[in-house]
């Protein structure tokens, strides 16, 4: 098979080097329109991407170590009461706000019965919003689901090079302290 170097090719190649090159801009809000969410739990950390058209802002987080116990339903519901309250400056208000996420069950939050207590605080968090919850197939929500399964690890070896650079010894905190020679 021959390769064939082409001016779409071409053209392709620097678009990529482009894009590649570039970091993608954060936008300030736009007053016309409502705002989008997508969010996404994992047993890592939540991870939650606000946008306007364009994207706004993106967050993410471990979970607290009583969050590891709950159960899927109460991890994304947790998450979408997070993005309500860090971007509850945007979100308040007149504005609408469609929630996308990947656990089907939400979209029905607004009808079901029977709540545990919890539930039925952050359901009521969550009606001070204009706010409607949809699904988003898990494939489709790609930007949420990376920060949300973004590990401790990346960030713990990065901090260790970066002492290191600077002559200074990283000790791990379960191990006990001994004295240098």
């Amino acid at each position: 098979m021959k390769f064939e170097w082409c001016s779409a090719c071409g053209e392709s190649f620097e678009e990529l080097k482009q894009r590649l090159a570039s970091a993608p801009v954060l936008t300030l809000p736009s007053e016309k329109v409502g705002f989008t969410t997508y969010s996404d739990a994992s047993k890592k950390g939540s991870g939650v991407l606000m946008q306007n058209e364009k994207v706004i802002a993106y967050a993410s987080r471990q979970l607290k170590s009583y969050e590891l116990n709950y159960h899927t339903h109460d991890l994304k519901l947790a998450t979408i009461v997070f993005a309500l309250k860090i971007w509850r400056y945007y979100l308040y208000g007149e504005r609408i706000c469609d929630v996308y996420t990947d656990h089907k069950s939400l979209k029905y939050l607004f009808t079901q019965r029977e709540l545990n207590m919890r539930q039925r605080r952050w359901l009521e968090l969550i009606k001070e919003y204009d706010v409607s919850i949809n699904y988003h197939p898990g494939k489709a929500n790609c930007v949420a689901d990376a920060l949300s399964q973004k590990s401790n690890t990346t960030l713990a070896a990065m901090l260790t090079r970066k002492f290191e650079s600077l002559n200074l010894e990283v000790v791990d905190s379960s191990s006990p302290l001994q004295a240098r020679p």
